[in-house]
């Protein structure tokens, strides 16, 4: 009798691991650098990614319009254009850290999702500041 619940959870804490294990490997998301995307594009092509680099200055064009966002974005040694389609992020900027998801197509990397590195430091609002000082601060540092 003891055999059979040992065995039984054999097979359950196997079964675990294959779906925790298993599943893993197909559901990963790569994060690429524009040079390691250069080194082997068709292994990339039409296959969801993370592309992270640093937005190049001079290159972010925004048609408000279509809600087309364009730059180019570089490791500092390959630079790769990116169009991304929607509003970008409030603390969007050139020379800014970002990581983009979406597929490289043609060459150009079409992104659904856009990730931006903000500063790390916290600063709370000052004892006696309104909530229109706080929009009025943020909007400044825009």
């Amino acid at each position: 009798m003891r055999g059979k619940y040992l065995l039984g959870l054999i097979v359950i804490l196997g079964a675990l691991a294959y779906l925790v294990f298993g599943g893993l490997g197909q559901n990963l998301v790569y994060f690429l650098t524009p040079s390691e995307y250069l080194e082997n594009q068709l292994k990339y092509q039409n296959r969801p990614v993370r592309l992270g680099g640093l937005v190049k200055p001079g290159t972010v064009q925004y048609d408000k319009d279509r809600l087309e966002l364009r730059f180019v974005l570089t490791d500092g040694v390959a630079e790769v254009p990116v169009l991304h389609k929607g509003t970008p992020p409030g603390m969007f900027k050139e020379g800014q850290g970002v990581v983009v998801e979406g597929r490289f197509q043609n060459g150009v990397f079409q992104g659904t999702n856009l990730l931006v590195k903000h500063s790390e430091n916290y600063q709370p609002p000052k004892a006696g500041w309104t909530p229109e000082d706080v929009r009025k601060l943020i909007q400044e540092a825009k």
